[in-house]
């Protein structure tokens, strides 16, 4: 039997936001605090994803390095004790890199060695992406700034082990919020961290594979389910 991630119904890779359950799209969410989506900008699907995000929104990072994976060069930012924002790999690696001086504020790049946790990071991320086995729960994020709705987001959607999946509608009723799968979606296209925060492991009503505001979009959320091994979302399965 499949086993299944323990979600504690409480308190940035993505868009999929208009894929809920039907019956959760014939009602309307409960209320609840997020922050409020500013205009995208130009530059692309990441970029439109960043511009969601102004810098007041988070602590600055005081470091940035890319690394290499089987994807492509990834982004990764980080303070004195958190990560601050994670980045897939974007057309070419001078764009991904330009993006991450971006988001991080202009904090300098970092040649290793790096903070053990963002060490400890970006291996695992790596082996993931490689196919391997990662756990990523316990990589720290910087959560200043982030609502408290979010949060409780990005804490279930971390439960989810590699190879799992669960929909919008799922997750929204494991948090206790049964009619804001809309909300969990938009909460997840803002999610700052893709990969620490799996949401290519959300998807849409039946498990349909929908939007991804990371590039390459579905595709790359179709990539990376199936690098995990992830197998389509039966009804019932989780929570």
């Amino acid at each position: 039997m499949t086993s299944r991630p323990e979600v504690a119904a409480r308190g940035a890779g993505h868009a999929a936001d208009h894929a809920a359950d039907h019956a959760t799209q014939a009602r309307a969410p409960r209320p609840v605090t997020t922050r409020a989506d500013p205009p995208a900008a130009p530059g692309g699907a990441q970029r439109a994803h960043a511009a969601r995000h102004t810098p007041h929104r988070y602590p600055h990072a005081t470091g940035r390095a890319l690394f290499d994976s089987v994807l492509g060069p990834c982004g990764v930012a980080w303070n004195e004790h958190a990560l601050t924002w994670i980045l897939l790999p974007g057309r070419t690696r001078a764009a991904t890199a330009a993006l991450l001086a971006e988001v991080s504020d202009g904090a300098p790049p970092a040649a290793p060695p790096w903070p053990a946790f963002v060490d400890d990071a970006v291996a695992g991320m790596q082996a993931l992406l490689a196919g391997g086995t990662a756990d990523l729960r316990q990589v720290p994020i910087e959560l200043g700034g982030i609502a408290p709705f979010e949060r409780e987001v990005y804490a279930a959607t971390r439960r989810l082990a590699p190879g799992h999946t669960c929909t919008y509608g799922e997750l929204a009723r494991a948090i206790g919020h049964p009619h804001a799968a809309r909300a969990v979606g938009a909460a997840l296209g803002r999610n700052p961290w893709p990969l620490v925060v799996p949401c290519h492991r959300v998807l849409g009503a039946d498990g349909r594979m929908v939007g991804f505001s990371a590039p390459g979009g579905v595709a790359t959320k179709r990539r990376l389910l199936e690098i995990e091994g992830a197998a389509l979302q039966r009804p019932g399965e989780l929570f």
